[in-house]
């Protein structure tokens, strides 16, 4: 960059001069920022709405196209200390009985009190402490597993000894309150239980491993008490079922044993429709739906922003926060305002809600079954395409109606699920299609994402090709101001001469 000379001959304010000169490109790159700030308030606007979509899309809308996306079926057991259940939709309708016959249990020892030459037990006590002179082993088998021979020696801690235990795969833990050892498997179940053997090669060996696990009290020799793993049992309507835990899924039932039943006293199970559960689910997704077209609704329809732009920087110094803030939000309120791909997804929406169902060979649609909107001057603007179901409690415009849609679902449960599952493949589809990658964009984006994501960089080079321009016209502007100043300097010192030369 040359020298710039701000006057001093002349007197004349250059930079001023010069940035009044420049202005008419500055003008240009701030409107450049101010495009490129409200296209960013854009993709931010789009971002939040396509987040509340993907949402209703992959959450309620997704699950409702199948049979697991409603709660079909209820149950209850006569005595909930037994056992507690839950019914699956494939559950017949009716009353079976339950015995609980014994709980699953995890294979747990209890080892005997450890009694040391002398003080306690630490975990930084020595296996030659209790009495474990010479190197010998002992052999645990988890479950399945193989067995693992523990190798004893006499400079062997607790701690290292409780860490290579739990590397066959149980639980080991020292109670330095009680003096204990305890070891117990990770699972319940017979299959889980655990076993714990003297090892030897001969009749000494096996002696000198025996007499460890007795020290160690592993043994019942040395005070231990083992409780084996062993399975749940239950009879359901008089058959036999067995489980590793206490938990057994069965025809749709899911069943958790709590406690035992008397023999012979068996409990009940009922099971029946959730005529409630398939109501709120209904429910819930078409309060979720409305929320969301309400939303777009608003959007597309918000009072206009003419007018207003995003500030600059001087601008903004001219402004009080509040001010800044409320001229803003002008601006972002109405950044979908009649936006085409917002009123194209918002028309897909409220015409697939629109369509009917065939369900073997007759078509349903939704109106069947109290559920319509409101019509165009009974509503709020931007409230005509949200759904109303007649007789509900909690919506004033339509809870004096009859209630069509819990009679339909305790008339023809299976009915009134078949007709929403098609509704919501329907939507789903549409969406779905909305949703697919295209070279303006990305999958799951409702919104031209990759176009605004290049229209954003084009902004940033066309800044940066500004920014040069602005720089090379200072430069040129300030380069002839100073060749007048030199010019004025060099007339000066010659005008001082001539009046040196006449003066003398």
């Amino acid at each position: 960059m040359s020298i710039r000379m701000s006057g001093m001959v002349s007197g004349m304010d250059t930079d001023s001069i010069v940035k009044e000169l420049v202005s008419a490109y500055s003008t240009k790159k701030t409107n450049l920022e101010k495009a490129q700030t409200k296209l960013e308030w854009k993709q931010d606007a789009w971002k939040e709405l396509n987040s509340k979509i993907y949402k209703l899309y992959s959450g309620k809308l997704s699950a409702m196209r199948r049979d697991s996306g409603y709660s079909m079926k209820m149950a209850s057991v006569s005595d909930e200390t037994k056992a507690s259940v839950t019914a699956g939709n494939g559950v017949p309708v009716g009353t079976q009985t339950l015995e609980v016959e014994s709980l699953a249990k995890s294979g747990y020892l209890t080892g005997g009190v450890l009694t040391p030459a002398s003080g306690t037990v630490s975990s930084s006590t020595t296996l030659g402490e209790l009495g474990i002179a010479a190197d010998t082993s002992f052999t645990i088998k988890a479950g399945d597993g193989a067995e693992t021979a523990i190798e004893l020696k006499s400079g062997t801690t607790v701690a290292e000894l409780l860490t290579s235990i739990r590397a066959t795969g149980v639980n080991a833990s020292f109670d330095s309150t009680n003096q204990r050892l305890f070891i117990s498997s990770k699972l319940s179940g017979e299959a889980n239980n655990f076993t714990i053997s003297a090892a030897g090669a001969d009749a000494a060996a096996i002696a000198a491993s025996t007499a460890a696990l007795e020290n160690l009290g592993l043994n019942a020799a040395g005070g231990g008490f083992k409780v084996e793993g062993t399975d749940a049992s239950i009879l359901l309507n008089g058959a036999e079922f067995t489980s590793q835990t206490n938990s057994f899924n069965i025809n749709g039932l899911t069943i958790t044993a709590k406690a035992e039943t008397a023999a012979g006293q068996a409990v009940s199970i009922n099971t029946a429709t959730d005529t409630e559960g398939i109501y709120k689910g209904i429910k819930d997704f078409l309060t979720e739906y409305n929320t969301l077209v309400n939303e777009m609704d608003s959007l597309y329809n918000a009072d206009s922003a003419r007018g207003y732009e995003p500030l600059s920087d001087e601008e903004k110094e001219a402004m009080t926060d509040d001010q800044i803030a409320t001229w803003e939000k002008k601006i972002k309120d109405a950044l979908l305002r009649k936006d085409s791909t917002l009123g194209t997804v918002g028309s897909t929406m409220k015409n697939a809600m629109a369509q009917t169902v065939e369900l073997d060979g007759v078509s349903h649609s939704l109106s069947e079954f109290g559920i319509k909107t409101l019509g165009y001057f009974a509503s709020d603007e931007n409230e005509r395409g949200a759904y109303h179901i007649d007789g509900d409690k909690d919506d004033s415009a339509t809870s004096g109606n009859e209630d069509k849609l819990k009679a339909a679902i305790a008339a023809d449960p299976d009915g009134v699920i078949g007709f929403f599952k098609g509704l919501a493949t329907n939507l789903y589809d549409k969406l779905d299609a909305k949703m697919k990658s295209t070279s303006l964009n990305s999958t799951y984006k409702i919104y031209s994402d990759k176009k605004m994501a290049a229209d954003y960089l084009e902004y940033e080079d066309k800044l940066e090709q500004w920014d040069e321009k602005i720089a090379d016209m200072e430069d040129y502007y300030y380069n002839r101001f100073s060749a007048m100043e030199k010019a004025l300097s060099d007339l000066e010192a010659s005008s001082s001469s001539l009046a040196s030369l006449l003066g003398s």
